[in-house]
């Protein structure tokens, strides 16, 4: 019982505060025309992103490992683990539910205040609210992180996508939360 207990607070983590450290890279000043463009490709693949049924593998903060299959549209995700045990986190506006079928328990959490909340907004805007720490560009690779404006230290979100013929697919997601665990998601958008 303790084992899935603890399963579940690493489920949870991704969440709370979720999925610090503005830390991770200086707020972009003054960013260029090509780093604007760049966000600019990532706010739009935002807007018309579906990934449906796509496969992810998730790593926790103590390297353990679990997986299923993720869905997300603009402003909605929907995780559902099959690996380590059948759970499933429903998101949507400001909040999510986690549920863990082996504990029967469900959890509602308020997306206010964590790194997961960045992504939930229909359509994500990655100005105001949001501050673009970092963008990275390495051939076929874009990478950009992302904090909340007036409290950087409640997470950081770095995105990861394949930039193929000027096209994005998001490849994984590193989520760093306010006590500084890291958690990834990598998927598959094939």
């Amino acid at each position: 019982m303790r084992k899935g207990l603890k399963l579940n607070r690493r489920a949870f983590a991704l969440l709370a505060p979720l999925a610090l450290a503005a830390c991770a890279g200086q707020a972009m000043q003054g960013t260029s025309g090509v780093k604007n463009a760049d966000v600019a490709r990532v706010e739009n693949y935002f807007r018309t992103v579906d990934l449906e049924n796509t496969p992810f593998l998730q790593t926790w903060a103590n390297g353990s490992r679990g997986g299923g299959l993720i869905t997300y549209k603009p402003g909605s995700l929907y995780m559902h683990y099959t690996a380590p045990h059948e759970m499933e986190l429903r998101a949507s506006g400001h909040h999510a539910v986690f549920t863990d079928a082996q504990q029967g328990s469900q959890t509602r959490i308020g997306l206010a205040h964590n790194p997961l909340g960045l992504l939930m907004g229909n359509p994500v805007v990655l100005s105001g609210e949001v501050t673009v720490t970092n963008v990275q560009k390495q051939p076929g690779v874009l990478q950009l992180s992302l904090t909340r404006t007036d409290n950087p230290s409640q997470g950081l979100v770095t995105l990861v996508f394949h930039d193929v013929a000027n096209r994005l697919a998001l490849s994984s997601i590193q989520i760093v939360d306010e006590r500084r665990h890291v958690i990834s998601i990598s998927l598959d958008p094939v």
